[in-house]
This record gives C-alpha cells, structure tokens and sequence, in this order.
C-alpha cells in the first residue's frame, strides 16, 4: 500500500475519532455542570489541535512530494543508490557525511534555489538528522511557493 493512501486513511480514521471526540464534548457542555462544561471545552479543543496537527504534517507531505515530482521530470533528483550501506540497509555514515557536504556546498553557493535546499534535507535525513531534515524541508517548501 502506497504511502499516500496510508496517510489519507489514517487521517480518515483520525477525522472519525475527532468527530466521536467532539459530541462527547458537546454532551459534556450540555450537562450544565460548571466542571462538565470546563471539561467539555477542553475535549472540543482537542480535537481542534489534532486537526491542525493533521493538516499541516499533510500539506507539508503533499507538497514534498510534488517538489520531488517536479525534480525527477528535471532530472535533478539525486540518486544515492550508489552510496554504500550497512548490513542493516542505512547509508555508511562516514559516506553521508561526505554526500551531506556536497549538498550543503551546492546550497550555499545558490541559496535561493529550493532544489538545492531539497537535495540538502535529504542529505540531513541520510545523516539521520530528522529534525534538521524537515526544517531545511520547510525551507525548499517555502522558497518553492
């Protein structure tokens, strides 16, 4: 099962629980109790949270993978298939360094360009650097917009 629909799925599942979670809210308010009402305001707060959560983690997939769409038709999506690995499937360490500089090289030299700033989230993702990984995403998402 692709990626994709794992994810709209999921958030299908979510979407439901949010629903279920918001008339228990509502429930909760019409009690009339000041307690019961506090707590129902809280319960329709978090499904409000959670749908925002959502909704960004899917708009910054969506749009990840339409930038990586668009750098393979161009030709310019890096192959690291090349690149050695460890018994355990992730690249050699010392190789995803080496690989990580090219792209921060290759970024610093055109800063504006959101392909380079793609190319060089997935050199940190290599590296297992998640975090930097998906701001330096946000940042090729930003310029591409």
């Amino acid at each position: 099962m692709k990626t994709r629909t794992v994810a709209l799925l999921l958030t299908a599942v979510l979407a439901v629980y949010f629903v279920l979670l918001g008339g228990r809210g509502v429930l909760l308010i019409g009690t009339g109790d000041p307690v019961g009402v506090g707590l129902g305001i809280g319960v329709l707060i978090l499904p409000l949270i959670g749908a925002w959560i959502a909704w960004t983690n899917l708009r910054f997939g969506l749009k990840t993978e339409k930038m990586a769409r668009q750098l393979a038709d161009e030709g310019g999506l890096p192959d690291t298939t090349s690149l050695p690995r460890r018994a355990s499937g992730r690249v050699d360490r010392d190789a995803a360094d080496a690989w990580f500089e090219e792209r921060r090289v290759e970024t610093e030299a055109d800063p504006d360009d959101w392909r380079s700033w793609f190319r060089l989230a997935q050199a940190y993702d290599l590296a297992g650097d998640r975090g930097r990984a998906r701001e330096t995403m946000r940042k090729a998402i930003a310029l591409y917009s």
